[in-house]
């Protein structure tokens, strides 16, 4: 069985169609429970859709330059989640290492490399790995998936967003109003008991109200904040190399 491929796609290229000094998006999601009825690799479908269509936006923004969008990157630092079944993490010493080590390998032939990000436990290592390659003179940026207002995690604001992009993997008979506690109210619970500390379901916030056409509307605002800010980026390391 075969499946299209969306033309930015860097998986599914010969190495000889890849041009010269691509943009390279590399989406970063998590692997860890998202309450009784959204799937465990959440993040990474909401990162992985944001990428493909922030390269999109950027292709009419920017229509000299090429963007490609890397496989998502799945495994990643989940510790706050370990406490539920399912959930895989890494730990953030080995994502680090991964992610410098992706940045090296991509940087003998691609331009700008961004990591679009989806899962906030990822953030400091991000942060870490981005200083660390700027020292060593190499183009890379971050960007997080975080529209204004959304609630912290398997709310109204994710469940949305999974049931435009994949319904049937939504089980909405299961949803649950889990702690609806302001996230930063909540981080030093968070950080001393992980998340069942806080929520016996995983849910922070209340995914019961959560549609398809709220999650459509996310999405586009997802994409449009992502691109204009790796434009904005893009333009800055322009006029600094000039």
């Amino acid at each position: 069985m075969t499946t299209r491929a969306h033309a930015d796609d860097l998986a599914g290229r010969p190495w000889p169609t890849v041009p010269r000094r691509p943009m390279v998006l590399i989406p970063v999601g998590s692997f860890e429970q998202h309450g009784p009825h959204l799937p465990l690799d959440t993040d990474t479908r909401i990162a992985d859709a944001v990428a493909h269509g922030a390269a999109r936006r950027l292709k009419v923004q920017r229509p000299e330059d090429t963007v490609l969008v890397a496989p998502p990157i799945t495994f990643t630092a989940s510790g706050e989640h370990q406490d539920f079944p399912g959930t895989i993490s890494i730990g953030h010493e080995a994502l680090r290492f991964m992610l410098v080590e992706l940045v090296r390998s991509l940087s003998l032939w691609s331009g700008r490399v961004v990591f679009v990000n989806g899962h906030g436990g990822n953030v400091g290592c991000l942060q870490r790995v981005v200083a660390e390659m700027a020292e060593e003179g190499r183009d890379v940026v971050w960007v997080p998936c975080e529209p204004p207002g959304g609630d912290a995690h398997a709310g109204r604001t994710e469940t949305s967003l999974l049931l435009h992009l994949a319904p049937d993997h939504v089980d909405m008979a299961a949803a649950v109003c889990g702690n609806t506690t302001p996230i930063r109210e909540l981080m030093p619970a968070l950080r001393a008991n992980g998340v069942r500390g806080v929520s016996p379901t995983g849910v922070l916030g209340d995914p019961t109200g959560a549609t398809a056409q709220a999650g459509a509307q996310l999405l586009d605002e997802l994409v449009a904040d992502i691109a204009r800010r790796i434009d904005a980026t893009h333009a800055n390391a322009e006029r600094a190399s000039q």
